[in-house]
């Protein structure tokens, strides 16, 4: 059997070399369009008939796209990261296609990546960096960590990992979740409600999946709860955050800085708002970009469409119902019936 694999993951020019090969050793047939993803609906259409799987990007996987002539051989999309809030998988669920994703293999990565931005924002570290590149010989006063209070919106594996990471400066840790959870705990975090969160945190990392429920929030009303001394930190999901209050929030001296690493439009526009916003350290998008996390994330996305490939049932599936559902585009074989 030999499928055909549409790779819209643009890291996988970078870190991926191996998983390409555990593809093309499996028989697969890579189809690597001229540009990378995130692809918009309208981009997919063009790009999957004849795909059989999918080793994809943000690519926004819509119903109207999922249920189109062009995904009728779609039988896998295997996401290259955590996040899937761009594919509708309740309809992918219906049309028999699977959602694979790589949990678990970020955490460490996201979060050092975020208590970096925490670091840099908190000493100017950027600051001193573009005025010695400029010429310029100054001091530029900052705030302390150490000692301070870390304020973690979504306590999840990542949102513990960073956790983690605050101990060793020990710093008081507070957190708000939909749902608490003892291992948190055991960190020496502690669960408050969600306006304690933002009155009490000199720092307040972003780490929530995206939900109908937490879009846009923190937003204004929120973002001028927190202290005047206090710093927002995102490596999650850019719409987490109303970008417009929170631009606002920034102008006014509100907030006294944020690093952002996730926007509402990727990239973000070279005339938003929030690119002279006083400050804010922005990043492209870079909390994943750890080579050797790259290579092992790379790898497991591509041993999900190995294993669909070959009857089995992939290590992580976002939502596990459809394997036995006889929409299934698939084939499974009887040792993986078996554990279903």
């Amino acid at each position: 059997m030999s499928w055909k694999v549409l790779i819209t993951a643009r890291t996988m020019n970078e870190v991926g070399a191996s998983a390409l090969q555990l593809l093309r050793a499996a028989g697969c047939e890579l189809v690597i369009p001229p540009k990378p993803g995130p692809c918009a609906a309208e981009e997919l259409l063009k790009l999957l008939p004849g795909m059989d799987a999918v080793l994809a990007s943000t690519d926004k996987f819509m119903e109207a796209v999922l249920t189109s002539s062009a995904a009728s051989g779609l039988k896998i999309i295997s996401r290259w990261g955590v996040g899937y809030d761009a594919i509708d998988v309740p309809a992918a669920t219906r049309a028999g296609i699977v959602v694979a994703y790589t949990p678990g293999l970020l955490d460490e990565a996201v979060a050092d990546f975020a208590f970096a931005l925490l670091l840099a924002l908190a000493r100017r570290v950027h600051i001193g960096h573009l005025d010695m590149s400029n010429g310029t010989w100054r001091g530029v006063w900052g705030n302390d960590v150490f000692g301070k209070t870390l304020g973690i919106l979504g306590c999840g594996r990542i949102g513990r990992a960073m956790a983690r990471r605050a101990t060793g400066f020990q710093m008081s840790l507070i957190a708000y979740d939909v749902q608490p959870n003892a291992a948190a705990e055991k960190l020496g975090v502690r669960f408050v409600a969600l306006d304690e969160l933002l009155e009490q945190s000199d720092f307040l990392s972003l780490h929530s999946a995206l939900t109908p429920q937490n879009r846009g929030l923190p937003g204004e009303a929120q973002l001028r709860k927190m202290k005047r001394t206090a710093y927002l930190i995102n490596t999650a999901r850019g719409a987490l955050i109303d970008e417009t209050a929170l631009t606002r929030v920034l102008q006014e001296g509100r907030i006294a800085g944020a690093a952002l690493d996730a926007f509402v439009v990727e990239p973000l526009p070279a005339d938003h708002p929030l690119r002279q916003a006083p400050n804010a350290l922005l990043t492209p998008h870079l909390a994943s970009f750890a080579r050797e996390t790259g290579e092992r994330v790379s790898a497991a996305a591509a041993q999900a469409i190995v294993d669909l490939m070959n009857g089995r049932r992939p290590q992580f599936v976002v939502a596990p119902e459809v394997l036995s559902s006889p929409s299934l585009r698939a084939r499974l074989n009887d040792e993986a019936l078996n554990v279903l």
